[in-house]
């Protein structure tokens, strides 16, 4: 008996929420989940159906919905008999008000939360083995099943992979990472993904036709934003509405019950911090609090309008989403064009730190206004392209030796680019220290003072490079004649070339000889090291202390750090062999005394 016949006979029925009794019953009834739909639907018409399914996703997006529905058509069997496993059913069949109803004997639904151990999965393998008593199929229907134990999911495998051809499970999650892979691999996955809010909105609508309810579209938009793509959650907050409305469900009635702030006072709030108004902001902010308005909900509204208008500046197709009202349209497209992307992107990042900010903190309100200080202040900021493009314009920011400070920005409306441009244009002080504008070119007297510019500019690659596998052959002015080591990087020629050119304002020529060369600097310090090393271990006294403590080791006492052989000691007067009066690691062990 359907609603309108059940109406007519005036039979007095308990009031049945609109969760349950808009709750599909085909797969034609499903909304948002086409591709699940043509899957099933052409398995069944070929007739390859699997042994298991797995269906995962939010709260709401109807997994036990849809596990009824699949039971429904594998054993779906019109009253004249006949007919096969179908996603069609254009009317109910023997088994589908049992299957509808979770009294069908043949289709088990059970809650893995208190059926999760051994012994209920035991009990499951036992009864699978029998034929089903009048449907096609015995189908077993196991909701959150991410709460059965893992021994209880091993028990299940050798069934689950080998089951009777009689027999289909059906699992349902919101949890699948915490489902065995082993389980996964047995079953054929279907992610239902969460519902468009556009689509939501729709769906709205029509029940509220069918409940003869009248409703703002406005308000139908609000109940889909806030159900984050959830069926169930949609249509519970339509009920909630209703009976808070108590007649004509309005958007200002919606709001207040959700605690959501106006969306036209979201769009002045977003304008006044785009603009730097600090003081308006958090007037507005304030305004909203105490008409009922959560602090963290307003902010999430302002980091959903940036996003809104970050979609409408990359594709204007964003503005044909219906769950967005026609202010929001409106407004959105006038801010696209002075806004631009690296002031949004920035935008869109401190909105989530704040956000994360004010749900944590003791004073909602509080934080929330230290977030809008934040972003009124950020807003004024040039993004580093812009800075970099004014400093090689020479109009950027200037800094005064004497302490003076820059002008302040001007005040006033205007989107941050306009904020930008009129700082640009303002009167900048002029530096007091510019370096010149030329250099004289450097000298270099020998392959040392090569190393020591390199330790002058930082360049710690280069200088253990030049230390490490580099011979010197000759060295003059403007050019040097090298051997190179094995190891050697292979741009080191064109760097080193490159980067003396730009230290000394010269150009530089770097040869590879066939020469020998030199011994490497690195050679030369373990030479002198080695010398020095000789030398102490020919004193008699630290001769006579080696034979007392075999395996004792001489120390260099400015560092206390031990030399192993066969470098052990170093001249008083010298370095490290890289150059620097600090040893390198691979030196030393930790193992040494």
């Amino acid at each position: 008996m359907d609603d309108a016949t059940r109406a007519s006979t005036g039979a007095a029925e308990p009031y049945r929420v609109l969760a349950r009794k808009y709750r599909p019953q085909t797969f034609d009834d499903l909304i948002g989940q086409e591709a699940m739909v043509r899957t099933l639907s052409n398995a069944f018409e070929t007739g390859r159906i699997h042994q298991a399914y797995m269906l995962t996703g939010v709260r709401g997006v109807g997994k036990t919905t849809t596990a009824r529905i699949l039971a429904r058509g594998l054993n779906y069997e019109p009253d004249e008999g006949g007919g096969k496993p179908t996603i069609v059913m254009p009317r109910l069949g023997r088994h589908c008000q049992a299957i509808i109803e979770s009294r069908h004997i043949d289709v088990l639904e059970l809650d893995a939360a208190s059926h999760n151990g051994v012994g209920d999965i035991r009990d499951i393998t036992d009864s699978v083995r029998y034929a089903p008593v009048s449907a096609r199929f015995k189908v077993l229907i196991m909701d959150e099943v991410h709460m059965v134990t893992n021994q209880a999911f091993n028990a299940l495998l050798k069934t689950l992979e080998e089951p009777p051809p009689h027999v289909k499970f059906i699992f349902a999650t919101t949890e699948i990472r915490k489902v065995p892979i082993t389980i996964l691999s047995r079953c054929q996955r279907f992610d239902l993904r969460r519902v468009d809010a556009g689509v939501l909105t729709g769906h709205l609508a029509s029940i509220c036709a069918r409940e003869e309810v009248e409703v703002e579209p406005e308000a139908l938009a609000m109940i889909a934003r806030a159900a984050e793509g959830s069926v169930r959650d949609s249509l519970s907050l339509l009920d909630q509405a209703i009976a808070h409305a108590g007649g004509r469900v309005e958007a200002e009635g919606v709001r207040a019950m959700l605690g959501l702030a106006d969306r036209a006072r979201i769009i002045d709030l977003f304008e006044a911090v785009m603009r730097g108004d600090a003081a308006a902001a958090l007037g507005e902010l304030r305004a909203q609090y105490d008409q009922g308005a959560d602090p963290a909900v307003v902010l999430s509204e302002l980091a959903e309008f940036a996003h809104f208008v970050t979609r409408l500046k990359v594709t204007p197709e964003a503005g044909k989403d219906p769950a967005v009202t026609e202010t929001e349209r409106r407004r959105a497209a006038a801010l696209v064009d002075s806004l631009s992307m690296k002031v949004l992107t920035r935008l869109w990042q401190m909105l989530l730190k704040g956000i994360g900010e004010v749900q944590t903190a003791s004073k909602p309100l509080a934080a929330a206004d230290m977030v809008l200080v934040r972003l009124c202040y950020a807003a004024d900021l040039p993004t580093p392209d812009d800075l970099i493009r004014q400093l090689a314009e020479g109009g950027g920011p200037a800094r005064t030796t004497g302490g003076g400070a820059a002008p302040p920005p001007p005040a006033g409306g205007g989107s941050p680019r306009a904020v930008l441009a009129a700082t640009n244009a303002a009167p900048r002080p002029v530096l007091t220290e510019a370096a010149p504008a030329t250099r004289p070119a450097r000298a270099l007297a020998g392959f040392a003072e090569l190393v020591a510019l390199a330790t002058e500019k930082r360049d710690l690659p280069l200088k253990l490079a030049l230390e490490r596998f580099v011979r010197l052959v000759a060295f003059e002015d403007g050019r040097i004649d090298i051997a190179l080591e094995a190891g050697a990087p292979a741009t080191l020629v064109n760097d080193l070339s490159r980067k003396l050119s730009d230290w000394t304002e010269r150009r530089w020529l770097v040869v590879i000889s066939g020469e020998r060369g030199a011994p490497t600097l690195r050679e030369q310090a373990e030479a002198r090291q080695a010398e020095v090393l000789t030398g102490v271990r020919a004193d008699p006294l630290v001769r006579a202390v080696l034979e007392r403590f075999p395996g004792a080791q001489i120390v260099d006492v400015r560092d206390n750090a031990p030399l192993p052989a066969p470098v052990v000691a170093r001249a008083p007067d010298e370095v490290g062999d890289d150059g620097n009066d600090f040893d390198d690691a691979d030196d030393y062990s930790s193992d040494d005394i």
